[in-house]
């Protein structure tokens, strides 16, 4: 499994999340199973998401895609966003 980590600032989270949400079948479409998606407490147009992938190949297509980048426009993105292609090594006991 594969991940993909998206930090990025939007100019309005209320009219961000209709657009991220209507995007999900096109992130389904190209291999993604779903993931996490947070905010700061302090900023609430700050972002990151967290999306677990089937294939890291079909990941980074998705990411460099002329419709994400679209729709990441349509949706008010507000900076370049900082994009990071993980795998799972282990996890951090508590």
């Amino acid at each position: 499994m594969s991940y993909i980590l998206i930090r990025h600032r939007v100019t309005d989270f209320d009219a961000w999340k209709p657009v991220f949400d209507e995007h999900g079948a096109a992130r389904e479409a190209h291999g993604s199973g779903g993931g996490y998606l947070f905010r700061s407490t302090r900023d609430p147009n700050e972002l990151v998401i967290l999306l677990d992938w089937d294939d890291l190949e079909e990941a980074e297509q998705f990411a460099q895609s002329e419709d994400l980048r679209q729709t990441m426009q349509r949706a008010g993105v507000a900076d370049r966003p900082d994009v990071y292609f993980l795998e799972l090594v282990g996890r951090v006991p508590a």
